[in-house]
């Protein structure tokens, strides 16, 4: 029995640790098997987090944030959940490898995934040309023309960032202007490998084997035309991963996880949210690890106002252990 159980490990899920443990807690922290860390293991430079004036590499931050939380005393699996029970007193976490862990309260901050086109060979070609991860893949597209669609800061990254290997990059968006931040906007324009194209949407990829061309459809006049690319990174946002909790805690219009004001409390008692899963517009990383703070201090008010003979469960399990 824990006393704090928290999925997620991206800056919400390892801040919110990070205050846990060092409020004695002795928080249990549940990362993916394969995607510990979160979406920042596959960004390029951090430029805009606090305390780093010459900016840090996305995978150096988490490791740093890790590091931190394991110091005070958080103990990480690198596991996926599979199934929780958020209901009653004592919520119960099942993992991939059949172990069942319970706790008190639970921090959910399991963040985003990236959004897809929904084209029919989005799926055939994924790693074959087609990719969401500019600095996973990037490596794989030297000297070759290739394209990003999206108009937000994240495409303007990976565009800028895919220039160290591409001869050339097309930045595709359906609209005639981009909501990218200016300082974001202005270095991609100043980039000359880099080329705007304008009021365009990506109807079809093509390849047989390797993405080979592009079918984009003009969004005023509805032509069609062909750019030929050996590549194509799709940055168009991403969608909060809340399947594990559907049907348990309440959700927004936006699909995010519902919260109580500006807490992190949700709907069901003990249980509280954090991070990109609750946020649809801000969705940094140092908002996040502000709401992973937030989630913590919670999850310990919650704790300090429970029954007795609840908290003597933990103490209880604890000796035995």
């Amino acid at each position: 029995m824990r006393q704090v159980i928290i999925i997620g490990s991206g800056p919400a899920g390892y801040t919110a640790a990070i205050y846990a443990a060092r409020a004695n807690l002795k928080p249990l922290l549940i990362a993916s098997s394969v995607e510990a860390g979160g979406e920042l293991m596959k960004t390029t430079e951090v430029e805009n987090y606090p305390g780093f004036a010459e900016g840090i590499q996305g995978p150096d931050l988490m490791m740093k944030m890790q590091e931190q939380a394991e110091k005070f005393g958080t103990e990480i699996i690198l596991d996926d959940v599979v199934s929780l029970d958020l209901t009653g007193d004592i919520k119960t976490v099942t993992l991939g490898n059949g172990d069942v862990h319970e706790a008190l309260t639970v921090i959910f901050a399991t963040g985003s995934a990236y959004r897809k086109l929904g084209l029919e060979d989005e799926e055939r070609l994924s790693g074959q040309g087609v990719s969401w991860c500019a600095t996973c893949d990037g490596f794989f597209f030297r000297k070759k023309t290739i394209a990003v669609v999206g108009g937000g800061d994240s495409a303007m990254e990976e565009a800028t960032f895919l220039t160290k290997f591409a001869d050339k990059v097309y930045l595709i968006h359906r609209s005639d202007s981009f909501r990218a931040s200016k300082v974001m906007l202005d270095r991609a324009a100043a980039n000359e490998k880099i080329e705007f194209v304008f009021n365009k949407r990506v109807e079809h990829i093509y390849g047989d084997g390797l993405v080979n061309g592009l079918g984009l459809i003009d969004t005023v006049d509805g032509t069609e035309t062909t750019l030929n690319v050996g590549g194509l990174f799709i940055a168009i946002g991403a969608d909060p991963r809340t399947h594990l909790v559907h049907g348990q805690l309440d959700l927004t219009s936006f699909g995010t996880i519902a919260v109580d004001g500006r807490s992190s409390r949700t709907n069901l008692p003990g249980v509280f949210a954090a991070g990109d899963v609750i946020d649809p517009t801000y969705r940094q990383a140092v908002t996040a690890a502000g709401s992973g703070t937030v989630a913590a201090l919670d999850a310990e008010h919650y704790l300090a106002g429970l029954p007795k003979e609840l908290t003597e469960l933990v103490e209880a399990v604890s000796v035995t252990a």
